[in-house]
């Protein structure tokens, strides 16, 4: 196969989730979700070029990540040449923003990206639904990293229905320092389900809002069943959530697996006080004011 380009410039978008529901445990031992997911206009850069090196090389801004079968995108890569019977030589450059182990989907949107930029640069061999087969083979949410904008996502994450966009807002992240692993995050909630009950979303009548466009009823529902669970493992999300809501967010919520909390705003004013806000404290490397993506 030939490239028709040979070099490509690939976006991995950052996402968040404005719900998150746990309906169980498939016999297989993954968790079956029900989740609401939006993307940010926060993203990854990847710059891949076809060379005349052999086998697929990849460096990264961020020194701390493995650049080998250990990331993600390297690995999205191998399977898409693998896939197609690619021999070039390929090199990928990370240029590394959206933050790690953050509860974004980093690492499943850069494997989006190079997924999307290699199809495009061999001439779009894959079809939307090859991409969405080889990303499951990755990781449940690269699906929906190819995909984008306001999604449901069920089962592992990989069954998508696209939804109405998110009314127009900004929205604020902001990290701190401590993480959990999310093998933990999930076995914890397992424990805690059997005893506490749990608040879950009424995702039905956020899938109205959406409908509606109505923001209000929007940020009022969001609810994250993984919430309470990370909240025990890393306190300062609970800080971070009681600093936020008096600053004049619209609603706060924790993203995915945690720990990066974020918050919606209708104004821009009031978003940039809180970002100040944030900036000037300890949380300062993990705060970033984004809005959302929406794919045209």
């Amino acid at each position: 196969m030939k490239p028709i380009l040979q070099t490509h410039t690939a976006y991995a978008y950052a996402k968040i989730n404005l719900s998150l529901d746990i309906l169980g445990t498939l016999p297989n031992g993954y968790h079956e979700v029900r989740m609401i997911m939006q993307s940010l206009q926060l993203h990854d850069t990847i710059t891949l070029n076809i060379n005349n090196t052999p086998g697929i090389t990849m460096t990264c801004s961020d020194t701390a990540l493995p650049v080998d079968e250990h990331n993600l995108a390297y690995r999205a890569a191998v399977l898409f040449c693998t896939t197609y019977g690619i021999t070039d030589g390929i090199s990928l450059h990370l240029e590394k923003k959206i933050p790690v182990a953050a509860g974004l989907a980093g690492g499943s949107s850069d494997a989006a990206a190079v997924l999307r930029g290699l199809n495009e640069m061999y001439g779009s061999p894959a079809t939307a639904g090859d991409l969405a087969a080889l990303g499951v083979k990755l990781g449940a949410d690269v699906p929906y990293c190819l995909m984008l904008g306001t999604a449901l996502s069920e089962g592992i994450g990989e069954r998508l229905t696209a939804l109405p966009s998110a009314p127009d807002c900004h929205c604020l992240l902001v990290k701190p320092a401590a993480g959990a692993s999310t093998k933990q995050i999930y076995t914890d909630y397992d424990a805690l389900v059997q005893t506490t009950d749990i608040k879950h979303p009424d995702t039905d009548a956020l899938l109205s809002a959406l409908s509606a466009g109505d923001y209000n009823a929007l940020v009022s529902g969001l609810c994250n069943v993984l919430e309470p669970v990370t909240m025990q493992l890393v306190p300062d999300i609970a800080v971070i959530k009681n600093a936020l809501q008096p600053l004049g967010a619209d609603g706060v919520l924790m993203s995915g697996s945690g720990p990066t909390v974020f918050a919606l705003f209708s104004d821009l004013d009031t978003a940039k006080r809180a970002e100040a806000h944030f900036l000037a404290t300890e949380y300062a490397p993990g705060t970033f004011l984004t809005n959302l993506y929406k794919p045209e």
